[in-house]
């Protein structure tokens, strides 16, 4: 799960930089943005690791409150943090590359950088999941979090010539309105259900005998990713940081109240919620959200989210924690990479060992597996990425490097 921003820390600090309080301002918002991603990239583990060992468990989209697991069910929901702050803060990146380069120069980057998150979602990552066929081609190819990334990167590369009220206005329609077109399903003989499944309709497609199946249709996401970097003047290089805080805590309030808002009027946004035999089952139906394509709602409460907590993460920059935090979100598609190998790893060991035990797949009973093996390996994953995003700050010859 990648985005622009592993760039971002190598381009905003330059030598332009006079004001040693611009630059230690620079330099501590930047360390947010890092210490944030980072923070959900562990939030991702969690959701990876269940999936994992509970393959036999598969949850619905949205989750089914009524039969789902408690304790499943809000492990799940840690993990929807991370896909919308991770596009967010793409955007984000994207506009703070552009302080030390062109408009154009943005444009080629994010193009280029696109394209091979595309081709990484086809190739490396698409054998990475522990029941995919070691086989080429693949049998089945998932559009997924890193091919979204890459088509809302393709996106931002023409519409970042937008004036910035019109990337305003672009993206909060695309977020507020696209659920208008959930009534709208294409049949497979129709000439445009391919791009429609790849823009909205979650679905599943067959072309020279290998099945393709969009679980990340685009558009929610390219409205995203452009309002992150319609929002990139707040982080302005020598800005105080006092403001950004305070209207990062005032937007994400603001959304949160509007979710509630929203989501008690049971009318828009998403499936409806209910009034269950129990409180707690009631509380999952209405935090029961669309992921695939994300609802408006959805959007609200993670964005939401992850707004205040960057506000805290910049906030408190000076916690011990944050400097850890921002190296592992200094190497984003590395960790991405690195965690799903280890986890099919772990799964095939597994596997050999002890043999299918839920079907036809391994797993496990009780859901504190999930968190001992998550708590294991955030040591085993930190390192290593660490030395990764040490290397690509010590060796900017490598122009490779920078994709990763």
């Amino acid at each position: 799960m990648n985005s622009i921003a592993g760039q971002a820390p190598l381009t905003a600090l330059n030598p332009g930089m006079t004001s040693p309080v611009a630059a230690a301002k620079a330099r501590t918002r930047l360390i947010a943005i890092d210490a944030l991603r980072g923070l959900v990239m562990l939030f991702m583990l969690v959701d990876h690791v269940r999936e994992t060992w509970f393959l036999h468990l598969q949850v619905t989209d949205p989750v089914d409150a009524n039969i789902t697991d408690p304790g499943l069910f809000f492990t799940r929901l840690l993990s929807t943090f991370c896909a919308p702050t991770f596009v967010a803060l793409t955007g984000l990146s994207a506009w703070l590359y552009g302080q030390s380069h062109s408009r154009a120069q943005v444009s080629e980057f994010l193009l280029k950088r696109g394209l091979f998150l595309i081709f990484l979602e086809f190739t490396i990552v698409c054998y990475a999941w522990p029941t995919q066929a070691n086989t080429f081609p693949p049998p089945t190819i998932w559009f997924q979090v890193i091919y979204t990334i890459g088509i809302s990167m393709i996106a931002l590369a023409a519409l970042l010539h937008l004036p910035r009220p019109a990337q305003f206005a672009l993206g909060l329609a695309i977020v507020c309105l696209h659920n208008l077109l959930d009534p709208i399903r294409l049949s497979p003989d129709s000439p445009f259900f391919i791009p429609w499944a790849m823009l909205h309709q979650r679905d599943k497609f067959e072309i020279a005998g290998i099945l393709f199946k969009t679980t990340y249709p685009a558009l929610p996401w390219i409205g995203i990713i452009l309002l992150g970097y319609a929002c990139g003047p707040w982080f302005a290089r020598g800005t105080d940081p006092k403001p950004r805080i305070k209207r990062l805590a005032m937007l994400g309030l603001g959304l949160l109240v509007g979710f509630l808002l929203i989501r008690t009027l049971n009318f828009y946004g998403d499936k409806p919620w209910f009034i269950a035999d129990t409180s707690l089952r009631t509380v999952m139906s209405f935090l029961a959200l669309t992921k695939y394509p994300p609802s408006l709602l959805f959007l609200m409460l993670t964005v939401g989210t992850g707004c205040l907590l960057l506000a805290l993460c910049e906030k408190f920059e000076d916690s011990k924690m944050m400097p850890t935090l921002a190296m592992l979100g200094g190497a984003p598609m590395f960790y991405y990479i690195l965690h799903l190998y280890t986890l099919k790893l772990l799964y095939n060991i597994a596997m050999l060992l002890y043999g299918p035990t839920k079907g036809a797949v391994f797993g496990v009973d009780n859901l504190r597996w999930v968190w001992i093996w998550v708590f294991i390996l955030i040591p085993v994953l930190y390192f290593p990425t660490r030395w990764f995003a040490r290397l690509k700050q010590r060796r900017k010859d490598i122009w490779w490097l920078k994709y990763l």
